[in-house]
């Protein structure tokens, strides 16, 4: 499949390989238990509690999400509940301002790879990549890309979509790409915006079938799911996973 996006003062064409999203939407959607597996279950508040974390476990258990997904104090708790479920513990890094050191990053990526968690969702050096310091920003994706695989692990690369312009955003993900990165996430939901369509159809123009796309921020309804997988997403971070299954039909 080729893609042509045309902006002010860029074209990009890809030809990247071809993603259904009409049918991968139509199969995640037929059941609940096929939308759970591709829903990240996600813990990320600051206030999170031993418990709360633990719940968000047990959840992950009872539902099957793709993973449990939370702050990197809570790995541990969350390796321990989830062991010997095949439920992944995932880990967010450079989080949520994507502006960490570099041996920072390789350092907080190799412990928690150590530690067990086997999704780490890394915020882009967003500041480098508005400055136009691509070289900055592969290097970094880069260094965190080459532990995570190592360990065996998946790099989710976010964006940040809501603070960049379109070119940015093409740029940004095409070099996560090309650095290591096996998602593209939309955002932290942390920013002033979360995900859209227009943000997820842009960044599966670019992947096509290179990488995953993640869609998180504010996705709190099945409506918001079908949207999101309709536009490219094969991922959803939100930590409305269980209300939202419910509304297919889980218990």
């Amino acid at each position: 499949m080729t893609t042509t996006i045309s902006v002010p003062e860029v074209e990009v064409e890809f030809d990247n390989g071809s993603f259904d999203s009409a049918a991968f939407s139509a199969h995640t959607l037929s059941s609940w238990q096929t939308l759970a597996a591709v829903i990240d279950h996600t813990l990320l508040k600051p206030d999170a509690t031993r418990v709360q974390v633990e719940n968000l476990c047990d959840e992950a258990i009872r539902y099957r999400f793709a993973c449990a997904m939370v702050n990197p104090l809570w790995v541990p708790t969350a390796v321990s509940v989830l062991s010997g479920t095949g439920i992944p513990v995932g880990v967010v890094l450079g989080f949520p301002l994507g502006a960490s050191l570099v041996s920072t990053l390789r350092q907080e990526a190799a412990a928690l790879a150590r530690l067990g968690a086997r999704e780490l969702d890394m915020v882009i050096p967003i500041g480098q990549l508005k400055s136009g310091n691509f070289q900055a920003v592969q290097h970094a994706i880069q260094a965190v890309a080459t532990i995570a695989h190592h360990r065996g692990a998946l790099l989710k690369v976010i964006l940040e979509t809501s603070l960049l312009s379109v070119e940015e955003k093409l740029r940004g993900a095409e070099i996560a790409i090309l650095a290591g990165a096996d998602f593209l996430k939309t955002s932290t939901g942390f920013a002033n915006g979360g995900a859209t369509a227009a943000d997820v159809a842009l960044l599966r123009g670019v992947a096509g079938a290179r990488s995953g796309v993640k869609a998180s921020g504010g996705i709190r309804t099945l409506a918001d799911v079908r949207t999101m997988l309709e536009a490219g997403a094969n991922r959803i971070g939100a930590s409305a996973g269980v209300a939202i299954v419910r509304e297919l039909g889980a218990e």
